[in-house]
């Protein structure tokens, strides 16, 4: 129904941000990921939206990109999971993590999700697989210039490394490569370093 809201951003909280278009507020729902995200108050801001209608209720759910938007539209098909738990998801993975943790059948990671339990985890990559192309699931905020095929694995001796040690300690593939994608100055770190400094991101 409304395709995006762009306005001036007037309050922000963890789950909701109240956007002014034209002298009219729109609480949009968001998830932390998105709030954390967000530019400040008084700022510009444009939140692609998902239109959730109930009897009692008109809620908008509001996101960043279309990459996020596509991808909580596709889990909400899935049985047992409404907004809310779209949400929940998508506050713990962002979309391409998602998309990856879908890929590899990484139940574990989508199961830090507050609410959304093993067998949901397994109902959404078993529903999903099927519609998530490889193409789809690569990280794109961790992309460089190596390309796709390696922004989908761990592409040096020192990241498989700290990857294969983080699985050990009980954390996802999915999560572990996030997080050791996304440390800086990985080329001159061994595998220990790389190792530590993923689970700072951790937490």
């Amino acid at each position: 129904m409304i395709a995006y809201v762009k306005g001036i951003i007037e309050e922000i909280s963890q789950d909701n941000v109240v956007v002014d278009v034209g002298g009219m507020g729109y609480n949009v729902k968001i998830s932390p990921d998105t709030a954390s995200r967000l530019p400040g108050t008084g700022e510009m801001v444009k939140l692609y939206t998902h239109t959730n209608v109930k009897e009692d209720a008109f809620q908008l759910y509001g996101f960043l990109s279309k990459n996020d938007l596509d991808i909580f539209r596709q889990c909400i098909t899935v049985s047992g999971i409404g907004p809310k738990g779209g949400l929940a998801i998508l506050s713990v993975l962002d979309a391409d993590a998602l998309r990856y943790a879908i890929m590899t059948g990484d139940a574990k990671a989508i199961t830090k999700a507050p609410g959304i339990g093993a067998r949901t985890a397994e109902r959404l990559i078993l529903e999903l697989k099927g519609k998530i192309q490889m193409d789809d699931a690569l990280i794109s905020r961790e992309i460089t210039d190596y390309g796709a095929a390696h922004a989908l694995s761990a592409d040096t001796p020192q990241k498989k490394e700290a990857v294969e040690a983080l699985v050990s300690l009980g954390y996802g593939q999915a999560e572990a490569l996030k997080a050791v994608n996304a440390i800086e100055g990985i080329e001159g770190m061994d595998a220990g370093a790389v190792l530590k400094a993923a689970l700072k991101k951790m937490f």
